[in-house]
């Protein structure tokens, strides 16, 4: 039975950020119900020298300390994305920076980058047990820091022996000057570098969906000739479509959820015409059915993430998403 319509009036009464913090604690301690998933087998998947039991992922920004993973791992996602790690830990932006936008089934988010730092984080992932799923490790830069870099190697060169894969964010909205980086005269020198320090561990990067047909071509040409092993496609907008009703749709950060389906659909169908199907791309943004992770699959993606849907229709979401692709509904 999903109990979560009937939670959600109570959970939604909070505010967003604590909601948020709730629901990552009672997943850490082990007090929140998980929804019993089935496994299929014609759902895995196999990418980057991994196993994905399923094609279904829990995007970065949920899990951001790696305390939750082991439950959202049980609860049926066939891998997990913690992060964005930072090299140093850091409050972020000023609360409140967390708005749901319920009218619209989406989310604004101006968090910057708030998390315990890779010390910590490092911590945490050394007990885990590799054997009970996938865990991806999403990397970024500290706000202060002059050298983005020095930052994104420090997090590798800690983290990456400690992560199934890891990915470079450098969409983010919420750290000044971020996606600068994804110019390709920037992009370039940044991956060659982090490609070269990676050892085995597959390396990937997340880019915005506010970008032009140049800035793709420019982006799949970096990706391609530094070797880098996936992209994510993509982050959240900064753009704010008319259609969007709710009283929170002004304030600044960067806009997930239902409005950017069709836009990170649209960018990740381009990018995969103009790679040639040549480079593995994950679909994020705006995923909230299995009709939209389907369209994403036939759109060039091999797997797909989710986070802000889960507001709106809980972790029950994961399995009835599974049943669908499967046939088993």
């Amino acid at each position: 039975m999903n109990l979560f319509p009937l939670m959600r009036p109570f959970i939604h009464a909070l505010p967003a950020e604590r909601a948020h913090d709730l629901a990552v604690a009672a997943l850490k301690k082990g007090v929140m119900p998980l929804p019993l998933t089935k496994e299929y087998p014609q759902l895995a998947r196999s990418l980057f020298g991994l196993h994905f039991p399923s094609p279904i992922g829990m995007a970065a920004g949920f899990d951001k300390n790696a305390e939750a993973f082991p439950a959202l791992l049980r609860a049926g996602f066939g891998f997990v994305e913690i992060g964005t790690v930072t090299p140093r830990p850091q409050p972020g932006n000023p609360k409140p920076r967390l708005f749901r936008l319920k009218e619209d089934e989406a989310v604004i988010n101006r968090m910057g980058f708030n998390n315990d730092g890779m010390e910590r984080v490092a911590e945490r992932l050394e007990r885990r047990d590799r054997a009970a799923g996938i865990v991806g490790v999403n990397i970024g830069k500290n706000k202060d820091s002059e050298d983005a870099l020095a930052d994104y190697l420090a997090g590798l060169k800690r983290l990456g022996k400690l992560a199934d894969y890891v990915t470079v964010n450098i969409s983010s909205p919420n750290t000044p000057g971020l996606r600068d980086l994804q110019r390709r005269e920037h992009l370039m020198p940044l991956l060659d570098a982090l490609n070269a320090a990676k050892g085995n561990t597959p390396l990937l990067v997340k880019i915005a969906p506010d970008l032009e047909r140049g800035a793709l071509e420019g982006i799949a040409q970096a990706v391609i000739e530094s070797g880098t092993d996936g992209v994510i496609i993509s982050n959240t907008t900064i753009e704010r479509p008319a259609s969007l009703r709710s009283a929170a749709k002004e304030e600044q950060g960067g806009l997930s959820g239902r409005p950017l389906l069709e836009p990170s659909t649209r960018i990740l169908r381009d990018f995969s015409a103009i790679t040639g199907g040549k480079i593995p791309l994950i679909g994020a943004g705006g995923i909230a059915s299995a009709a939209d992770a389907r369209a994403r699959l036939e759109a060039g993606a091999s797997l797909v993430q989710l986070y802000t849907a889960l507001v709106y229709q809980g972790l029950e979401l994961v399995g009835l998403m599974k049943d669908e692709l499967s046939g088993d509904t």
